[in-house]
């Protein structure tokens, strides 16, 4: 995993200077080497974490003079083996023996219908010496990232959105219809928007083609449909327990693919402890696996070990806990929001940026638990949704973290211009036809508020301290099965009661059986103290009144009873504001 980043001229000679200041912003992602290569119309810059081939043959940008091509490339192809064996077929020569590679002969060998093979997480740009012509693309799921910027006569593109303003003349005016959603869909901005006008990104699934006069096409190559099948009527509850067993099995087995160990972030949830399960089932030993704790506050546990132990005991796992007073919360803040592409609200970025710095001292990868619950409906609005006749109605009421009543209270009146968010909704839902309520639910989870949201979270956090994350339940073949699943085994019980039913056979019932936890930072939830005292700071600050996003009654009303506020999610509304003015601050914006 690394950071990616370029641009493609219009006019003349790419510009150098910009992609180096673009790639010096992205040295946590790829602390183990960096390099830029410039011809004609493009320059590509890139920062590497050594994962697969740690010889200097796998460096980027990595250039094939015989074949006309160069590429930067961030993630990880899983098959990658397995393809470079069929090129090699096919009379492909390598000159390394990483994944990096396969992309350029793949793409030769295939055109644009190279990603289909692709499994993996992946965002690249590719050159074309000989057309001049640039091509971007990115994984099915958006796992990992790519901003777009266009700057006069030319295209920026990188791994992080402060990577894109390091190398200036970028419009950093707030999108109205991007802080909209922030402040309504849990601080998620749907792609192609960012909270910035000047900022775009590229949607998951996608390739961009940008011929060398500005001319340029998009094509979405991957597609996922939330529902039930016809072909799969005859299938029984234990039918589809084995087939997720089997699909997740395989997911785990393929990222463990590199030349470096391998651990597991462990929360002592279902999501994670079934991973380290499956991964010991398929005789990994002396896996390490990590866990984090916070000092409860107000009542509210700040750990889950007593789950993790019981994980990392029943399987012998090599474990690493993590316990982190209040004091080193409050100081890891600055680093935590510096390595936001975007602004996150969710208090648990801190606690992954926390747990990152401890777990790259020991590992540089690790798989993860995230987006279990958006395919397997693990979360408490979807039962809701089981029976409901207005879908956009139920779900803005349980998800949405204000309506657009409070809006009207809380945004200075020039930034709100429409409903954008229930709007958004509301089309969406529509574009999917006669499907359930439910389905077309989990559809929105999976294709937006997933990749915008906990995706998002652990890409920024984890690669802030040059860890790599990957993120098995997003094996595209798995999504693609629990997207098949009939809706009422997925929300049963709760929810996620085809996943909970099929790990019974993998790990202890304890874990399985026990109330659905979160990764919790109490102090960011009940802001009090000296946390108190930091957001007061963050919102009194000359800058954030000049920028007026918020209206100063509502601001006053929130630091008056900041336990009082909390969003139907039961994260602090407080916190959402202080984050955004804190993130325009760190980023200089």
């Amino acid at each position: 995993m690394c950071g990616l980043c370029g641009e493609i001229s219009f006019a003349g000679p790419a510009d150098v200077e910009a992609v180096h200041a673009m790639t010096g912003r992205m040295v946590a992602r790829g602390p183990d080497a960096g390099g830029i290569f410039a011809q004609d119309n493009v320059a590509l810059g890139h920062r590497r974490l050594s994962i697969l081939d740690l010889t200097a043959s796998g460096q980027q940008p990595m250039i094939d003079p015989d074949l006309g091509l160069a590429v930067v490339f961030n993630g990880c192809i899983y098959n990658f083996r397995q393809l470079r064996e069929e090129l090699i077929g096919l009379g492909y020569r390598f000159f390394s023996t990483g994944d990096s590679e396969v992309i350029l002969k793949a793409y030769h060998a295939w055109g644009l219908a190279c990603v289909e093979r692709f499994f993996g997480m992946f965002a690249f740009a590719l050159w074309e010496r000989d057309s001049r012509r640039l091509v971007l693309g990115r994984d099915r799921l958006g796992i990992k990232p790519l901003y777009l910027a266009e700057v006069g006569d030319r295209l920026r593109f990188a791994s992080s959105l402060p990577a894109i303003l390091a190398a200036g003349r970028v419009d950093t005016a707030i999108d109205p219809a991007a802080l909209h959603h922030y402040m309504s869909l849990h601080a998620v901005v749907p792609a192609p928007m960012t909270i910035l006008k000047g900022v775009r990104k590229l949607p998951a699934a996608t390739l961009l083609v940008v011929e060398p006069d500005g001319s340029r096409r998009e094509i979405v190559y991957w597609t996922l449909k939330v529902g039930p099948r016809d072909e799969d009527r005859h299938l029984t509850e234990q039918d589809w327990q084995e087939a997720v067993l089997d699909s997740l099995g395989t997911a785990v087995e393929r990222r463990l693919v590199a030349d470096v160990p391998v651990g597991v972030l462990l929360s002592g949830g279902l999501d994670s402890s079934l991973l380290v399960g499956l991964l010991a089932e398929r005789g990994q030993t002396g896996l390490k696996t990590f866990s984090i704790g916070f000092d409860a506050v107000n009542g509210i546990d700040g750990d889950e070990f007593k789950y993790s132990d019981i994980i990392a005991r029943h399987f012998g796992t090599d474990h690493t806990r993590i316990m982190v007073d209040p004091t080193r919360t409050l100081d890891a803040l600055p680093g935590a929001v510096h390595a936001m592409s975007e602004p996150m609200m969710s208090h648990d970025a801190v606690a992954f940026y926390l747990l990152s710095q401890e777990v790259s001292k020991h590992v540089k990868v690790v798989q993860s638990g995230q987006g279990a619950d958006e395919i397997f409906a693990g979360y408490h609005w979807y039962p809701k949704m089981m029976d409901s006749v207005d879908p956009v109605s139920d779900y803005a009421a349980v998800y949405f973290d204000r309506d657009h009543e409070e809006m009207r209270r809380t945004l200075d009146p020039d930034l709100l211009n429409g409903d954008y968010s229930r709007d958004f909704v509301a089309d969406f839902v529509e574009s999917l036809g006669n499907t359930s309520s439910i389905d077309k639910i989990l559809q929105l989870d999976t294709d937006i508020m997933l990749v915008d949201d906990p995706v998002k979270r652990v890409d920024n956090m984890t690669m802030g301290w040059g860890l790599e994350a990957r993120v098995p339940f997003l094996d595209h073949e798995t999504v693609e099965l629990a997207a098949r699943i009939p809706a009422e085994l997925k929300v049963r019980n709760g929810g996620k009661h085809v996943l909970k039913e099929a790990a019974r056979t993998v790990i202890p019932a304890a874990v399985i059986d026990r109330p659905k936890g979160y990764f919790p930072v109490p102090a960011l939830k009940h802001i009090r103290g000296p946390y108190l005292d930091f957001v007061r700071g963050i919102l009194d600050r000359p800058e954030a009144r000049q920028r007026g996003i918020f209206n100063r009654a509502y601001v006053e009303s929130l630091l008056a009873d900041p336990d009082g506020t909390l969003t139907p999610k039961g994260h602090s509304k407080l916190w959402q504001v202080s984050l955004l003015e804190y993130w325009f601050q760190t980023h200089g914006i």
